[in-house]
């Protein structure tokens, strides 16, 4: 009998419009550029044919000054000079002052070179032009190598951009670290408990299943809070040290990198114990009695034939673990510090803070692809295993 497919196109109509299609549209703004071709049409026609190594074409300013008059008038100048500032530091305030300037001038004003260097020089300077002529759109990889750490120069060279602003890399490395370390952490915590839930019985296998399911009774951001209080250097783990005499001032263990591993490990243990018991929980017991029956010492049964058969829930929590981890945001951001930020913050600061929506879907796009990569390679070092828990 053939399954009822259709009964699931609701689901399938839910996840296209609220998650697949958003997700699509946002991830396509890390190539689009569409501003200045809406703001400065005429210059960029003009620019055809220049390159950087050329005087820039008196025609050229004429275009600029009729381009920037009528696109302060429609709205659009704002947008382009902000995308034109990414390329070139401080050119959007200059570029507005000229609009106004321009929009203010007598009929019969000349827009020339010097008009524009009144502003500011860098407008009459062949960088800035080049700036306009790479943003030419409608499809540009400006965000997505600038998230690399990468640039085009004047003659549209890619290189690497300059050392005060090569960030997103060592953000990157940063990110992965500290999810490897929390992979690592809760590896090492969860592997026992999951190896006790399968040993008891009954209510105390039951009382220990759900302090395991606990965190995800609880808030992410209360659990966080809960973090930020404990481990203040007023808190309750500095006093208790202090009073038993083991310290003699309290520790710095919030906003820094133990805070962070400290408490990202606590809410992401359960996604390691769980796919590891489910694993643990179907090995026969008499497979290690079977071990020490041909001699084998507890440690060589346990290290030849109870963690291979392990081997696949490992695999499962710690890629579910590392996977989770690179997306986490609110966590590093309440109890790490200014070095602590993962990548997810800055997609979060773009997107709601400096309205950069191309640089965050870059940045976006660059996490997701990584991700993708690492699946990839989980699932081949494991032999396709990883995340078959079952």
């Amino acid at each position: 009998m053939p399954k009822p497919l259709h009964l699931t196109l609701p689901l399938v109509a839910f996840l296209l419009t609220c998650f697949a299609l958003p997700l699509v549209w946002m991830f396509s703004l890390a190539v689009r550029d569409a501003e200045v071709p809406r703001a400065l049409p005429r210059t960029l026609i003009a620019l055809q044919g220049w390159s950087a190594t050329q005087p820039v074409p008196p025609a050229v300013f004429a275009a600029l000054g009729q381009d920037v008059v009528e696109a302060r008038a429609a709205g659009t100048l704002a947008d382009a000079a902000r995308r034109l500032n990414y390329a070139t530091n401080g050119v959007r305030s200059s570029l507005m002052r000229a609009a106004r300037n321009a929009q203010a001038a007598p009929a019969g004003t000349a827009f020339d070179a010097a008009f524009f260097a009144e502003a500011d020089p860098t407008l009459a300077s062949p960088a800035f032009f080049a700036a306009i002529q790479q943003a030419a759109g409608p499809v540009s990889a400006f965000y997505l190598l600038a998230a690399l750490d990468l640039e085009r120069n004047e003659h549209g060279e890619i290189v690497r951009a300059p050392a005060d602003q090569r960030i997103y890399l060592d953000v990157l490395g940063r990110t992965l670290g500290i999810s490897a370390a929390v992979t690592v952490l809760c590896l090492v915590l969860g592997f026992p408990v999951a190896v006790l839930l399968t040993q008891v019985q009954g209510r105390a296998a039951a009382w220990l299943l759900a302090l395991v399911m606990l965190p995800f009774w609880t808030s992410l951001l209360v659990r966080t809070a809960a973090w930020v209080v404990l481990l203040q250097r007023e808190g309750l783990v500095n006093s208790l040290l202090m009073k038993l005499g083991l310290l003699v001032e309290p520790l710095a263990l919030i906003y820094n990198r133990t805070g962070v591993l400290v408490a990202m490990t606590h809410v992401l243990l359960p996604f390691m114990i769980l796919p590891v018991y489910a694993v643990l929980k179907d090995i026969p017991p008499n497979y290690l009695r079977a071990a020490a029956s041909l001699g084998a010492p507890p440690l060589a049964a346990f290290w030849r034939v109870y963690l291979p058969l392990a081997a696949p829930g490992v695999a499962g929590g710690a890629l579910m673990v590392f996977i989770l981890a690179l997306g986490y945001y609110i966590t590093p951001a309440l109890v790490g510090g200014g070095g602590d930020q993962m990548l997810s913050y800055f997609v979060a600061r773009y997107t709601t803070e400096t309205g950069n929506w191309g640089l965050a879907a870059a940045l976006g796009l660059v996490l997701l692809a990584t991700t993708f990569a690492l699946y990839a390679l989980a699932q081949k070092l494991s032999g396709g295993r990883a995340l078959r828990v079952g």
